[in-house]
């Protein structure tokens, strides 16, 4: 069985998707609707820039979903799939896969859901850290010890041994003293905020409220959500869950270990750059992992 994944923030660049736009008419058709729907050009902001600009949230959701949806469309016939999952903001382009949501709800949902955890995070700032090399029982203590000094939570379980602490910054900064100090690394994160936390709360409420106006339909190919790793076949269920995803933490490790679980065993990813790729991995060395991400990748698979 094969499973597609979808890639999140932090997978952006400039010039993102622009070889797919240039060489293939049905990228370019894509891209451009895209644009239409959002009544402005996205497609100017991936290809060009600025950087500072990509990289606000409210424009890196969407990019980030239109690079991995047109690559998605451009294999889709020729290469069958079980199941798919994305991680954090990947879920969304998951979604569209598996026939839950439209491409025109899927734009705007990402579009606002990038604005709302900007807004979110000038609120209450905050940040994230990425902590790598202990085991989970080790993270979980540091973060029970650095709750002492404010918020702090684990915000991704991306594979055994990486992890992700999001809270407020005295905290967080403490856990990656603490992870260096137990033989790990710990790496401060440039973000905007502290995404998968208590500190997003603002965010859910209204995000809940749009939520109730897009319609969800049951999946065509098993989904796995990143709240609770499990496969979610349920529409209402899967609304709830895309609302709590964004104060919950992403279960990338369980949500790999259970599709293994149901057979999956071959993974491919779909969109900028190779992160899921290379956790999965991690995660399993028994599994094949590859991704298609570019113009020249997508070429050689369709010649393949």
């Amino acid at each position: 069985m094969r499973a597609f994944l979808f890639p999140g923030q932090g997978s952006q660049k400039v010039g993102m998707a622009k070889d797919l736009y240039n060489e293939f008419p049905l990228a370019r058709e894509i891209m451009d609707e895209a644009n239409n729907l959002l009544g402005f050009s996205l497609t100017d902001i991936m290809f060009n820039g600025p950087e500072e600009v990509l990289k606000e949230s409210k424009n890196t959701q969407p990019a980030i979903l239109l690079h991995s949806y047109v690559v998605y469309n451009l294999i889709k016939d020729k290469l069958g799939f079980d199941a798919t999952a994305g991680h954090s903001l990947g879920e969304y382009t998951a979604l569209l896969a598996a026939g839950v949501i439209s491409f025109a709800d899927a734009l705007h949902l990402v579009r606002f859901r990038g604005e709302l955890m900007s807004g979110a995070g000038q609120k209450r700032e905050g940040t994230m850290a990425a902590i790598i090399g202990l085991e989970k029982g080790d993270v979980e203590s540091i973060v029970e010890e650095c709750g002492e000094e404010g918020i702090i939570v684990i915000a991704n379980y991306n594979e055994p041994h990486q992890f992700v602490v999001s809270g407020e910054k005295t905290p967080v900064m403490k856990a990656v003293k603490r992870a260096k100090e137990k033989g790990g690394r710990g790496i401060p994160l440039r973000v905007s905020g502290a995404f998968h936390s208590p500190l997003m709360e603002t965010a859910t409420e209204p995000f809940s409220k749009v939520l109730t106006r897009v319609e969800f339909k049951e999946p065509d190919k098993s989904f796995y959500a990143n709240v609770t790793g499990n496969k979610e076949n349920e529409p209402e269920k899967i609304r709830e869950l895309l609302s709590k995803q964004i104060t919950s933490p992403v279960r990338w490790t369980d949500t790999i270990k259970n599709m293994i679980e149901d057979g999956v065993h071959e993974y491919v990813e779909l969109g900028p750059g190779n992160v899921l790729t290379k956790l999965v991995q991690k995660i399993s060395s028994d599994v094949q992992a590859y991704n298609i991400s570019n113009a020249e990748d997508v070429r050689r698979f369709l010649d393949a």
